[in-house]
């Protein structure tokens, strides 16, 4: 761990955040989120998740109330845009050692290192237009976790990502939060995701939120007793 035991990593009070000064996106938003945990936020498109995420990342300023971090430093893994990486003609190691460069780390091998964490050590050499969605995302996750951070926000990890890489990936974050004490925050729509790896889930709805257990958002929310059950 990277705190003290029952300091907040996020701390959220009374958060609200308007686009346009009228209608809020989200309103009230209490959350905090201790270090190590595994949290999913989850909701309809519109419900303010990725908003969420940029007032933690403080990409935006919140129109009332306040948010925190106590993360020394946060690796944050965008929503994968398809035409991102393919006219740009950059291998995958030279991107990773560019980044590497730019937070400061002197360490020349540590591109490398990340790359086999990952499960990528044999694309290297490779361009980055010419990986697979789920080869993509896994660089980004390594690119964001150059640097050792203590807090990884992702947006929605397996867009355009086939089911092999998805469960690669999901296997990968919950070890590196159970592991290395690593607080994991995602936006999510993939809920077989979201109640098998997560530790707690942040259901947004009616710009107002509601954290509870995996076995507390499969039973109350989506009316199942426990993964994979019907009522």
């Amino acid at each position: 761990m990277f705190f003290w035991d029952g300091v907040p990593v996020i701390r959220a009070e009374n958060l609200c955040y308007s686009y346009n000064g009228s209608v809020y996106v989200l309103e009230n938003i209490d959350l905090h989120i201790t270090p190590g945990e595994y949290v999913s936020v989850v909701g309809d498109n519109g419900s303010g998740k990725s908003t969420l995420l940029r007032l933690i990342l403080k990409f935006i300023k919140p129109s009332g109330g306040s948010v925190s971090t106590a993360a020394r430093r946060i690796g944050y893994v965008p929503q994968k845009k398809d035409s991102a990486d393919s006219g740009f003609p950059i291998t995958v190691l030279e991107m990773l050692d560019s980044y590497r460069r730019l937070l400061g780390i002197k360490e020349r091998g540590a591109a490398g290192e990340m790359l086999e964490k990952v499960g990528m050590s044999g694309e290297g050499g490779s361009l980055m237009g010419n990986l697979s969605g789920g080869q993509s995302q896994k660089i980004m996750i390594a690119r964001a976790l150059l640097g050792g951070p203590d807090l990884l926000i992702l947006d929605e990890p397996s867009t355009s990502v086939d089911l092999c890489s998805q469960n690669e990936i999901y296997g990968f974050l919950k070890k590196i939060s159970q592991e290395r004490g690593i607080t994991v925050v995602s936006a999510e729509h993939n809920l077989d995701a979201v109640i098998e790896n997560s530790t707690l889930i942040y259901h947004l709805r009616d710009r107002r939120g509601h954290l509870c257990t995996p076995e507390q958002y499969a039973e109350e929310i989506l009316g199942r007793r426990g993964a994979g059950t019907e009522d």
